[in-house]
């Protein structure tokens, strides 16, 4: 049991009557926003990955996290 062109189009009128064509549109341009910048990521994200060259970042110790932390030595249980 399928779904016939007149199903559709009285579920369609239904959700226009629900929720107004005003938030209709909202919703729709939000949502291709969202795909948007998903595609834009996507693709910002392969040109890194290619990019053999790119210098890799290393976290440096730093003076004032050092004595911040605490050096404790395990004693056995004998």
């Amino acid at each position: 049991m399928g779904l016939s062109t007149t199903h559709l189009i009285i579920f369609l009128v239904i959700i226009v009557v629900i929720f107004g064509t005003k938030k209709l549109r909202n919703i729709g341009g939000d949502l291709g926003g969202a795909v948007k910048g998903f595609k834009d990521g996507m693709k910002d994200g392969g040109e890194k990955a290619a990019d053999p060259a790119a210098p890799v970042q290393q976290v440096a110790a730093n003076a004032t996290a050092a004595k911040e932390t605490i050096d404790v030595e395990a004693k056995a249980k004998h």
